[in-house]
């Protein structure tokens, strides 16, 4: 009878260049390239090159903020605006919500609200708002809001703007939501969001990152967005690789 081999040493011999399979690895070696699963699993991802790597889940970041807060305009322009262009699409999500600290209450079955910098800074926050309901698509939306926030008005510019950035708006729909109904109710829904958040927040510009908010995140952010959105990608890379690899090179094409 012809001696038996061991069964990594067969592997070996049946597909060379592949080396030995890991203990978690239950697949013959020739399917080992198959799909990115197994060729972890096999402890092969450095000979699968050709295999696509699955795609990291992107970094959610929610801003809460007011139209006129300095700070806040500081931070979408400066970070937030600059950090969507520069990164990839896939590697961050952006929510919205502009309230911050305002206040509403309801006057005979309508929402009414009070604004920290007045007047014209709830106008502005129904006009970003009922902007992003009408437009729906945030890359159609949040440049005309950039426009907004770093012009010289942001309530008096929105025709503008949308020449500029998104011309097939119709600026009198955007209009109507603000003077009816629909921006209320709008509105109402921010404030709900803003007066769901745990921790509640003490300031505005309030920075989600992933759902959660804390200091560092916050100081991170404002320092610099880029930097974080990228070393935090990079960390869901390593874990959907299964190597937990936080190196450069699994995002070197997000990191500057």
């Amino acid at each position: 009878m012809a001696p038996t081999l061991p069964l990594a040493l067969l592997l070996v011999l049946l597909a060379p260049g592949l080396g030995v399979a890991g203990p978690g690895c239950d697949y013959p070696a020739h399917l080992w390239c198959s799909s990115w699963e197994i060729a972890v699993a096999c402890q092969a991802e450095s000979r699968c090159t050709n295999v696509s790597r699955p795609a990291a889940a992107p970094v959610e970041l929610s801003l809460f903020y007011e139209s006129l807060c300095p700070a806040c305009r500081s931070f979408l322009v400066q970070q937030l605006f600059t950090a969507w262009l520069l990164l990839p699409s896939e590697a961050l999500t952006i929510t919205l919500v502009p309230y911050g600290n305002a206040e509403e209450r309801n006057v005979s079955g309508k929402w009414q609200f009070q604004c920290q910098h007045g007047p014209e800074e709830c106008l502005g926050n129904m006009i970003e708002t009922c902007l992003m309901h009408e437009a729906k698509n945030f890359s159609t939306y949040f440049p005309v809001i950039f426009c907004l926030e770093s012009g010289s008005s942001v309530t008096k510019n929105l025709e503008a703007c949308l020449q500029v950035y998104a011309p097939q708006l119709d600026g009198g729909r955007i209009a109507a939501c603000v003077q009816g109904d629909t921006g209320m109710e709008l509105m109402h829904r921010n404030a709900q969001l803003t007066q769901a958040l745990d921790p509640p927040h003490q300031y505005v510009p309030w920075i989600l990152i992933n759902g959660k908010h804390t200091d560092k995140l916050e100081e991170e952010a404002q320092a610099s967005l880029v930097g974080l959105i990228c070393r935090l990608y990079q960390v869901g890379q390593g874990a959907q690789e299964g190597g937990g690899d936080t190196s450069p090179s699994a995002g070197a094409l997000l990191c500057p």
